[in-house]
């Protein structure tokens, strides 16, 4: 069955017939009632004034509504641009104001979305152009060394040495995943950190335990302030992680024969975890930058790394709700100071 759809203007068109109607037959029944011409007369003047007070009505309807189309229209036009800035109608507790202000707010709502999916973009781009100048000298390392073991005839002992080669490429290959993946896990909050009061020194240690050997081999001294009985909130599993990242850095950077010290102090606030080394320091114009992902200074190319490892340090503070701080200058070593809160 087809649907009937009225206008206003046909509604109006209804109405008005259906009050001509009502009057006439008013006017009938008491002309007949009282046969009096007066009566009719009355029921005129009467009609007369119900239709002057509805079509003023519907006029002055019309005439909003078509400058509230009117406005509303140019508003959402306005918004496809996105070059929007104050309301067009004014502030009063007007079902036109109320629609406004509720348009105003789904728009804020769809700029923000907008604007959070283009930095997810760009973050994704970076991202992605970093992961491929991170691959590209290791891979290309790889090809090189393939091409030369199969095209050319290698002594047994150069044959080792090309093969140990292309191990430590893989393993860095493998690093490299591995951080990309413990990054993007934190990033999207794959990974949520289990916080609970335990003792700073546990995490500490199993901080140490995986730089010791490199310290060892280099004759680096490593000296330990931390109290067994200081309690802190925390996730042990990733507080140990970005602590080992500040200290797999200072044995990097520290030259045979130095000295790194790990101080741990109980504030009001905060607990403060102090790693100082005497290696070859940061420049100050630097300190900021050292916490972008893959930032390597030019001066330390030929030291092993990828320069992820004090990223993953501040996100990873950051999460529970610390920060990081380093302090240092150029042959005066550096000294990286985390901060969690005490309570």
């Amino acid at each position: 069955m087809k649907a009937v759809k009225f206008s206003i203007n046909r509604l109006c068109a209804i109405i008005s017939v259906l009050l001509v109607l009502f009057f006439t037959a008013t006017a009938v029944l008491l002309y007949l009632l009282t046969d009096s011409t007066s009566t009719i007369y009355v029921i005129v003047v009467l009609a007369v004034f119900v239709f002057v007070c509805i079509f003023s009505f519907i006029a002055i309807v019309r005439k909003k509504l078509t400058a509230f189309s009117d406005m509303l229209c140019r508003q959402l036009d306005e918004m496809l641009q996105d070059n929007i800035e104050n309301s067009l109608f004014a502030e009063e507790e007007t079902l036109f104001y109320k629609i406004n202000h509720r348009l105003f707010r789904l728009y804020g709502v769809m700029r923000e979305n907008r604007q959070s999916i283009a930095r997810e973009r760009e973050d994704l781009q970076e991202l992605i152009s970093d992961v491929s100048h991170q691959v590209k000298t290791p891979i290309a390392n790889l090809k090189m060394i393939e091409t030369t073991l199969l095209e050319q005839d290698v002594a047994e002992q150069k044959r080792k040495e090309f093969l140990s080669a292309m191990g430590g490429q893989l393993d860095k290959l493998d690093f490299l995943m591995q951080a990309l993946i413990k990054t993007s896990r934190l990033e999207t909050g794959i990974i949520s950190l289990e916080k609970k009061k335990q003792p700073i020194y546990d995490t500490l240690a199993a901080a140490l335990g995986g730089i010791i050997l490199n310290a060892e081999k280099k004759n680096i001294e490593v000296l330990v302030h931390c109290p067994e009985s200081i309690e802190v909130t925390h996730d042990r599993k990733w507080t140990s992680e970005a602590l080992f990242n500040i200290l797999d850095n200072a044995v990097k950077y520290t030259q045979k024969g130095g000295m790194i010290r790990i101080k741990v102090e109980k504030w009001e606030m905060y607990l403060k975890i102090d790693i100082s080394d005497n290696g070859k320091g940061i420049p100050e114009k630097h300190h900021a930058e050292i916490f972008k992902r893959f930032y390597r200074e030019s001066e330390v190319h030929n030291i092993d790394g990828i320069g992820i490892g004090l990223y993953l340090t501040r996100e990873i503070i950051t999460m529970q709700g610390g920060y990081v701080k380093v302090a240092s200058s150029p042959q005066k070593g550096a000294t990286f100071s985390v901060f969690l809160p005490a309570h």
